[in-house]
């Protein structure tokens, strides 16, 4: 045994150890809950310069796909992590990099899949994975996350195939526990080896095509090699296993059986509810009953001969899948362990319970219960082969009623704003939108939601709709804006709202607003005279930048409102392509090798302007009767001409790290000092709405910076080139808007 640590850490922080003792080439990633940790902490060790791998933050989980199988393709060692529907985007390249067998390692800290939207574990997004092609192993403690990241690497280099570490999104992944670590890096390097590839896109001497345009009968044998070599990881594990053993003291095999010989009644599950079905098989031994609990460590390959070695001489198999294979009247688990044991021709009958989603506990008594019926069905009880456990069944008959009076339309035209067209320029002139006028307007969300103290999503949602007049239908992309108003049973809006996840917002309202159009079209429904919004922020606008542009480019009549609040707020403030640079983040630490965020902020209004749509606006809440007056003329666009865009400066105190009370001031500065600066491109003619440098009342980017906490620390007189480097390229924009300013085709 070679010289090892115990440490308490959870299964994430032991992830991101064996990533660090490895020594990883790259890690492509896009942060999503409950395994973003693992990111965070990898970059925590890099900052204080304890670990050399090169951490690519993506847009979007497809991205950090690519980037690792780039990396692979490169001839390096990769690592990535994700969870739920991150996986489910990033999908597509999975058989991608399995086809032309390059290896890596991924964890999925296993989680619901959407939707309706939860963050909690279970496994339905780990079973999508099944028929990838990847190798699929499952730890279900922290212990087992640590050690297998390490098997699974020297494992995915023997047979030239990726490999996925699976465990349980928050029980396993959050959860801290004793654990034991190699206490020396180049002992984990030395047992998986040197990095050796025969193929690579770098050398220069051997060129090769990766990834060429295959038919038929190439395909097939493509794919039976890929078969083989999940043949040749079956065989080697068991020895890859045994070789661990010599070197850690642990034992592994590909199942775990407890008390399984002379059971008359077994109980399969997966992960960490293993241990609860342990208790479980105590409790009806001591009442002289002959119970057993088994689980694998092992999904793909699929361990047919285990499995009947363990079950052959069982009478009765419960079979607990956490998620279901709807219709099919089993999970993915239940299915194939009921192929192997009919293959086997075994009699052993077997019951089928969905438990567990959502996270939803699962208790000892639970375990328990289930034991007992079926005992009493091997007495000849009638037992249901499939069930879910803790379900309910609504009332049908229930009718809620309203939380509130629906909106009259007419109520709404308060003349708060005056829009006027003008036929010659093509252009809005929209006046009006005081202060004193805004309580007029009807309020389309209510008083009741959850966001934190401070927070400038609701504030900047009720300025955009005093400025829109009539019927709302707002479609809001996954985030804190969609999470605080939307805790089912509950809503918190008074008009109809539709959620979809980050990257499909625009496209998903797209296909809402043309339905109408057609609907109107053949005489279905009546006009409404509705405008369609969507609301984006928390990174939105990031990994739904695809989509939202290709909306653009075909000119919905709808706006696009992005609360820009510098991060991914929802997920615990990870760096976002529009976090300042030298922001500290959780994945843009602070410390001998890290100064925060290394990227300055992206410009969506000038991107956006680039796809020619007929308004774009930026909008403070610093600036009342300014923002009131574009969100109506975003309206009077979007029904005349096409899609409007519109980006506000959004607070988060939270992440932010400054006072809620003093936000408005905080933004007021970031306007100012024209890091946010305000202005709108009306029929592709830009005008500066509120020019500082005229007031008197530009300020320099620090006054921004200094006052949140999350860039207090560049103060330090060791940061003054990055200070400067931001002002430079704050000023280089500033002058490059004002010279589109002065053109009569800017």
């Amino acid at each position: 045994m070679l010289k090892q640590k115990v440490i308490f850490e959870s299964g994430n922080e032991l992830a991101s150890i064996a990533c660090k003792q490895i020594n990883y080439h790259i890690m492509g990633y896009y942060p999503i809950t409950p395994s973003t940790q693992i990111a965070e902490n990898i970059d925590y060790m890099i900052a204080n310069g304890e670990c050399n791998t090169r951490l690519i933050a993506a847009e979007g989980e497809h991205s950090a796909s690519g980037i690792c199988y780039g990396a692979s393709v490169g001839g390096g060692r990769v690592f990535s992590a994700t969870s739920a529907n991150g996986l489910l985007y990033s999908l597509e390249q999975l058989p991608v990099q399995s086809g032309t067998r390059f290896p890596m390692v991924l964890n999925v800290a296993c989680r619901s899949v959407s939707g309706p939207l939860s963050i909690k574990g279970d496994h339905s997004d780990i079973m999508y994975t099944l028929n990838t092609g990847w190798i699929i192993l499952f730890a279900k403690d922290n212990q087992e996350v640590y050690d297998f990241n390490i098997i699974g690497l020297k494992l995915a280099e023997k047979v030239n195939l990726p490999v996925i570490i699976a465990f349980d999104g928050f029980f396993t992944s959050h959860q801290k526990k004793k654990a034991h670590i190699f206490d020396n890096d180049k002992d984990v390097q030395d047992f998986i080896g040197k990095c050796e590839r025969k193929y690579s896109a770098l050398n220069m001497d051997n060129p090769i095509t990766i990834g060429s345009y295959m038919n038929e009968p190439d395909l097939i044998n493509n794919k039976y090699q890929l078969n083989l070599a999940m043949e040749e990881a079956k065989e080697y594990l068991p020895k890859l296993f045994e070789e661990y053993k010599e070197i850690s003291g642990r034992e592994y095999k590909t199942y775990e059986g407890y008390l399984t010989k002379d059971a008359d009644v077994l109980m399969f599950s997966l992960g960490s509810t293993f241990e609860t079905t342990k208790e479980a098989v105590d409790k009806m031994r001591k009442e002289g009953k002959k119970a057993g609990a088994f689980t694998i460590k092992c999904l793909r390959p699929w361990i047919t001969d285990d499995i009947y070695n363990i079950c052959k001489d069982s009478k009765l198999l419960i079979c607990l899948d956490r998620q279901d294979s709807y219709g099919a009247n089993g999970g993915n688990m239940s299915l194939e362990i009921k192929a192997s044991l009919q293959e086997k021709e075994l009699n052993t009958k077997v019951i089928s319970r969905v438990y567990g989603l959502s996270g939803k506990d699962f208790y000892v008594e639970d375990a328990v219960s289930l034991f007992e019926d079926a005992f009493d069905c091997l007495e000849g009880k009638e037992l249901k082969r499939f069930d879910y456990i803790g379900k309910y069944v609504g009332d049908i008959e229930h009718k809620d009623s309203p939380f509130f009076n629906v909106i009259n339309p007419k109520d709404t035209l308060v003349n708060i704003t005056n829009a006027e067209y003008n036929e010659s320029t093509k252009t809005f002139n929209v006046t009006g939108g005081n202060v004193k006028d805004l309580p007029k307007m009807p309020k389309r969300i209510c008083a009741g939601h959850s966001a934190c103290p401070g927070c400038g999503i609701p504030v900047n949602l009720n300025l955009l709709l005093s400025g829109i007049e009539g019927n709302v239908v707002l479609l809001f992309q996954t985030g804190c804006g969609m999470v605080v108003t939307t805790s089912y049973p509950k809503t918190a809006f008074k008009v109809n709202y539709v959620h979809n996840l980050f990257q499909n917002g625009s496209a998903t309202l797209s296909g809402i607003l043309e339905m109408y159009k057609e609907r109107i079209k053949r005489g279905e429904i009546e006009d409404k005279d509705i405008t369609f919004i969507m609301v984006s922020g928390d990174g939105g606008l990031d990994i739904g930048l695809g989509s939202a542009l290709g909306t653009a480019i075909r000119n919905h009549n709808m706006i696009i409102f992005e609360y820009d609040n510098g991060g991914y707020m929802n997920t615990g403030y990870q760096l976002s392509y529009s976090t300042p640079k030298g922001a500290k983040t959780s994945t843009s630490h602070i410390g001998d090798y890290e100064y925060g965020k290394e990227l300055f902020h992206k410009d969506n209004p000038q991107i956006f302007a680039a796809t020619n749509i007929p308004y774009v606006a930026t909008v403070s809440e610093s600036h009342i009767p300014d923002f009131v007056k574009k969100a109506r003329k975003a309206q009077e666009y979007s029904k005349k001409f096409g899609l409007s865009y519109i980006k506000c400066l959004s607070a988060c105190p939270l992440n932010w790290g400054d006072e809620p009370r003093y936000e408005r001031s905080v933004i007021e500065v970031g306007v100012k000092s024209c890091y946010h600066p305000l202005y709108e491109i009306e029929q592709g003619i830009t005008k500066i709405t509120y020019n500082p440098e005229e007031k008197g009342e530009k300020l320099p980017i620090t006054d921004f910076l200094f006052k949140m906490g999350r860039t207090k620390h560049l103060k330090d007189e060791k940061y003054k080139d990055i200070t400067e480097s931001i002002q430079k390229e704050i000023d280089i924009r500033w002058q490059r808007l004002k010279a589109r300013a002065e053109s009569p085709y800017l």
